[in-house]
């Protein structure tokens, strides 16, 4: 073993050198691959003899510390969380921005469509409910509606609430039926609110309520609508993929989105649950929700761009991805 020993230690050490050298040229890399392969015969040679000796277990630790060089060491925990939400995330918001864009129009129109519809006219506003309970609501509830429950329990049963709506977006937007039934229904929803506020002469109220949480909460939803439009979309119109693997690789890259979402909508939870029924003025409390839904498109149209630019759509990288078969 000593004379084993004496003869190849020098490789070993240049085994050593070249595992702990942070650049490679060309040469150097084909010499660690040699080394590497021809001290996996010397550790086999020796564990035929003595597989539990002191030097077995010292040259297992080389090869060790070689195999992790050329084959590269796992991401830690610090470095996958820095880039998805500086590359993987905003590039994925960054995808769906026109398309986000549009189902906000829509979202508008109809809810202005329902609450010009229950603004001016008497009977609808009297099938809604009697004088004394639409006074009651535009009056009394809708304010208490955010201050009924302590704070922090609101923030989060709002952040939940819409999170789930986000999610169910993205992951049921796949039939192309979910998403323009949930827009629809919530921008049903906010028009006849706003409408029943108008036709009493409340809807200043509405606005100043609606808007500090709002700006950035009815955003999130459009985003996740867009996503699940998007997968929809992946398996109508595959491209030069099968259906199977389009509709996999969007599905991939634009959960991501609802990943994303989950913080968003809780920085939107806690708008609701700790600004809107603060004291504080009217205009400081709308322009924090401003503010919020700036931050969202600066981090967009700037991070996700140069992300995009750069490549990166929000998928996985392509080692965790899979190979993708070819197709004509």
């Amino acid at each position: 073993m000593d004379a084993f020993t004496a003869v190849h230690r020098d490789d070993w050490a240049r085994l050593d050198a070249l595992s702990a050298k942070r650049r490679l040229t060309g040469e150097e890399a084909d010499e660690l691959l040699v080394l590497y392969q021809r001290t996996s015969t010397h550790l086999s040679m020796i564990r035929s003899i003595a597989p539990e000796s002191q030097l077995s277990a010292a040259l297992s630790t080389r090869l060790s510390r070689a195999r992790t060089r050329f084959t590269g060491a796992k991401s830690s925990f610090a470095e996958d969380t820095a880039g998805f939400f500086v590359r993987t995330l905003p590039a994925a918001f960054y995808r769906l921005r026109w398309l986000t864009v549009a189902i906000g129009a829509v979202f508008i129109l109809i809810a202005w469509l329902y609450g010009a519809w229950v603004a001016g006219n008497p009977e609808v506003i009297k099938a809604l409910g009697s004088d004394a309970e639409l006074r009651q609501y535009v009056e009394e509830d809708f304010v208490n509606y955010y201050s009924e429950n302590p704070h922090a329990s609101f923030a989060g049963m709002v952040w939940t609430n819409n999170a789930w709506i986000a999610a169910q977006c993205v992951a049921f937007g796949v039939t192309g039926l979910w998403v323009p039934a949930i827009v629809y229904l919530n921008a049903q929803g906010a028009g006849i609110a706003g409408g029943m506020m108008a036709a009493y002469d409340r809807l200043d109220t509405f606005f100043l309520y609606i808007l500090p949480h709002g700006l950035m909460e009815l955003t999130a939803v459009f985003i996740a609508a867009a996503a699940g439009l998007r997968i929809f979309w992946s398996w109508v119109s595959p491209g030069p993929r099968t259906r199977l693997a389009s509709m996999a690789a969007e599905g991939r890259s634009l959960i991501t989105v609802a990943l994303g979402l989950v913080l968003v909508l809780f920085l939107s939870g806690l708008v609701e649950g700790f600004v809107t029924p603060s004291g504080l003025p009217h205009w400081l409390r709308i322009g924090i929700g401003a503010l919020l839904l700036a931050a969202y498109w600066v981090y967009t149209l700037v991070l996700g761009r140069r992300a995009y630019e750069a490549g990166e759509r929000g998928d996985l990288d392509r080692f965790d991805a899979g190979a993708e078969a070819r197709t004509a």
